[in-house]
């Protein structure tokens, strides 16, 4: 049986982490949400259902893995929704009847309602099992068409699963993400270098230091509340602490930095400073003292130092954040920052609880607190956004940026940016006019 990885509409919901990626893309943990679906279910060949214009971005991941193919769809199929945050604990195989699995109400194909699953929140798809003859009737040009087809003729099963609905489900669900991670690594222990001054501090088989790592003298490895990740070639340097549950990834730089419990740090970023329960992607850097905390950082940030961000009100209510234009209540007192790729900040910047910050911007700390929501694609600097020099400039730094750790800013991701910049041009200009009448 081949697995279907899909979006769907709800991408949004996760804006400005997937502007430049699926939701499948997304990290949770010490892994993407897509290598947890792999992991759980092994099938004999994965394909892929995505945006348009994020297409052609992805097919130069996948290589050998078909994306947006409808041909591939002519055989026995598990279609999973992207947003699915697998664990090993969930009831989901690939052998079994036809049927929709759905977040809400379960009803058969004659709307009987057979039973309500409890904790849901609507009737997303979670995954539809459908052999090749089924899906053959209902075969056409497009996909949402056909996955519509196939819930309204299938069984529907009210399920448990979870779906990745807010970017602060993500942060909020990274700890349990980061043990079960180290719970299912092929194996454990210290395989790298580690200097005899550092301390494992806890119990010392809940420490995974892969082959290549190294941990300078005077690190403590916390395992007392979890376990603790570090990957091949990364660098822990001295007067690190971290406590678990956390993972460090691959090619990682430590300066010294205080790693809360809860954080994931992704291959190749440089960290100093505090972070507290949060999730850098890739590529990114908070090299400077500063604090880090119930946050998403996607790849090639760069926080100043002493950038810091607040993850907690004074009057410990619930945050809100802006997501599609309206403030949304979290149900959380404690969240941070969300910053999209290839965005900066200045040296102080300080920003203000349930932050929001688009792809491709550029925020000067001025002595205050920043507003809830910036844009894509802007300078905000003295409480005032600006066009800045422009998208080709900005694009321009960005191959700078990305050719400094070996990598290429390819014409698709040139194009994918072009198109975001386009989509996003109604909220930044109502900032920027906003601005001018100050």
């Amino acid at each position: 049986m081949k697995i279907c990885i899909f979006e769907d509409k709800k991408y949004d919901q996760l804006y400005p982490l997937t502007y430049l990626r699926g939701v499948f893309e997304l990290k949770c943990g010490h892994t993407l949400l897509a290598e947890k679906i792999k992991r759980k279910l092994e099938a004999e060949a994965y394909c892929y259902f995505i945006r348009e214009e994020l297409a052609p971005c992805l097919r130069n991941k996948v290589e050998g893995e078909a994306v947006n193919d409808m041909a591939g769809l002519e055989e026995d199929v598990l279609f999973i929704n992207g947003r699915w945050l697998a664990s090993n604990k969930d009831d989901l195989s690939l052998d079994g009847a036809e049927e929709v699995g759905l977040t809400g109400t379960s009803t058969a194909p004659d709307g009987t309602v057979k039973n309500t699953a409890f904790g849901c929140k609507g009737d997303d798809i979670v995954y539809i099992r459908a052999k090749k003859e089924t899906i053959a009737k209902y075969l056409k040009d497009d996909f949402n068409a056909l996955l519509k087809s196939l819930k309204e003729n299938l069984e529907n099963k009210a399920v448990t699963l979870t779906l990745i609905d807010f970017p602060w489900d993500l942060v909020n669900r990274n700890p349990e993400a980061i043990e079960e991670d180290f719970e299912l690594l092929p194996e454990k222990g210290i395989f790298g270098s580690m200097a005899k001054e550092a301390v494992v501090y806890g119990d010392k088989d809940k420490v995974y230091v892969a082959k290549g790592a190294e941990v300078h003298p005077f690190v403590v490895l916390d395992t007392q509340h979890g376990p603790v990740i570090i990957d091949e070639g990364a660098e822990i340097h001295p007067f690190s602490r971290i406590e678990g549950p956390s993972a460090i990834g691959k090619d990682r730089l430590v300066l010294g930095a205080k790693i809360r419990e809860g954080t994931a740090i992704g291959p190749v970023c440089r960290v100093g400073g505090e972070v507290e329960e949060s999730i850098m992607h890739a590529y990114s850097s908070k090299y400077h003292d500063g604090f880090l905390g119930h946050a998403y950082v996607c790849e090639w940030v760069n926080i100043g130092a002493l950038g810091t961000n607040s993850d907690l009100k004074n009057d410990y209510s619930n945050v809100q954040v802006y997501n599609k234009g309206e403030l949304v209540d979290t149900g959380s007192p404690k969240v941070g920052c969300f910053i999209g790729d290839h965005s900066k900040t200045s040296i102080g910047t300080l920003l203000n609880t349930g932050t929001n910050v688009g792809i491709m911007s550029n925020v000067v700390g001025a002595g205050g607190v920043s507003p809830k929501f910036i844009p894509s694609f802007i300078w905000f600097l003295n409480d005032r956004a600006f066009k800045g020099h422009g998208l080709r400039l900005m694009i321009e730094t960005a191959k700078t940026v990305v050719s400094r750790r070996g990598r290429e800013l390819t014409e698709e991701d040139i194009k994918l940016l072009e198109h975001t910049h386009a989509i996003t041009k109604e909220e930044r200009m109502k900032l920027i006019k906003k601005g001018r009448k100050k």
